[in-house]
């Protein structure tokens, strides 16, 4: 049965919940959080401190080799990477390990918001789970990037969260060590890293689900978007290169934006648990620009499920439309926290019928 969630007023606009906040000290009377030691490659810059009343959520801060540095938003530390974790119920007094979730934010957006917060707590009371959410940058888009600036130096995405975020996590938290006990999710952005680093890492990952996920980078229109936030600086500070990223985004140099299109290489995710969630955008004149982002979203999400059903994959595809079917306050516009939260919430469950836990 799928959980009730309480309706949320707060919503984001284009993946922006706010500005991250910061750890705060916990009471003098509370247990406190797991201590990290550092370890493959990661530096411990900053121990976990609890977030929220409830002290299941804690942020910590790491640095990497991989991403020395990065175009930052307001309030960040260029090469600081903020983590924040969520825990189940009763973490510190059992014996268990635990499968993980980890989610990634969109543009811009950021970890550790209270949004995200919201999103991970209310979705995961009362379920085995943890829940680990990276810092992506504003415009990291979760891969290896082509040609980064050389004021930032390498910013390898990829490399940073599944060969170092991964085992990091495992080796500091008692988690199920293996692919049955993990999955990744995303929204916008992070849903198209989340279908990106599933692909290329299906040894990783027993299920996958995207969030209004941009998943088709053989759309122009999806191209625009990507190359836009490159020079945005809403989207960090130093702005970088439109080629930065992906590489030369037309024809014919545009090998490595199709070759990292989740859309056409779903192949590798047989065998993995597969969901997608979107709307259509509603009515588009009521806030028009994100219903327009939705929209072509849940173009993308189109495309991406005709490659599954030609392939014989089997996945969960919840197109909600205008969303006054899926949730109250939900109007199927791109990162509505209503909306986010019925896809998240029904997103656990598959998860937890299918991942191994105590």
């Amino acid at each position: 049965m799928i959980r009730r969630l309480t309706t949320l007023t707060l919503a984001a606009a284009l993946g922006v919940s706010g500005a991250g906040f910061a750890a705060s000290a916990a009471p003098p009377s509370s247990a406190a959080p797991p201590v990290f030691v550092d370890g493959h490659g990661l530096t411990v810059v900053s121990q976990p401190a609890w977030v929220g009343a409830n002290e299941r959520t804690f942020v910590f801060t790491v640095r990497t080799p991989h991403v020395p540095a990065y175009s930052v938003m307001e309030g960040q530390v260029s090469g600081d990477h903020v983590i924040m974790v969520t825990l189940p119920e009763g973490y510190a007094e059992s014996t268990a390990r635990y499968p993980v979730q980890y989610h990634l934010h969109g543009h811009p957006d950021r970890p550790n918001t209270v949004a995200n917060l919201r999103l991970f707590e209310e979705t995961t009371a009362g379920v085995p789970l943890i829940t680990v959410a990276p810092n992506g940058s504003g415009r990291g888009w979760y891969t290896n990037w082509v040609d980064p600036p050389a004021a930032l130096g390498p910013q390898n995405w990829e490399t940073f969260h599944l060969d170092q975020v991964i085992p990091f996590v495992d080796a500091n938290l008692r988690t199920v060590p293996r692919r049955d006990g993990r999955a990744i999710s995303g929204h916008s952005m992070g849903g198209f890293g989340a279908f990106h680093y599933a692909e290329h890492r299906p040894d990783l990952f027993a299920y996958v689900g995207s969030f209004s996920g941009g998943l088709d980078l053989l759309s122009q229109e999806q191209r625009a978007a990507v190359v836009a936030t490159t020079q945005l600086a809403g989207s960090g500070t130093p702005t970088v290169p439109v080629d930065a990223i992906f590489g030369v985004p037309i024809w014919p140099l545009d090998g490595v934006w199709n070759r990292e299109s989740p859309a056409q290489h779903v192949a590798s995710l047989r065998g993995m648990g597969v969901a997608m969630y979107t709307g259509n955008g509603g009515d588009m004149t009521v806030n028009p620009v994100q219903a327009i982002v939705e929209n072509r979203a849940w173009a993308t999400n189109v495309v991406t499920r005709d490659h599954l059903i030609a392939s014989g994959i089997p996945h969960t595809f919840i197109d909600y439309g205008d969303g006054s079917g899926w949730a109250e306050g939900c109007t199927g516009k791109h990162a509505e926290l209503p909306c986010l939260l019925a896809d998240m919430n029904h997103f656990v469950d598959l998860l937890m019928a299918t991942l191994t836990h105590s």
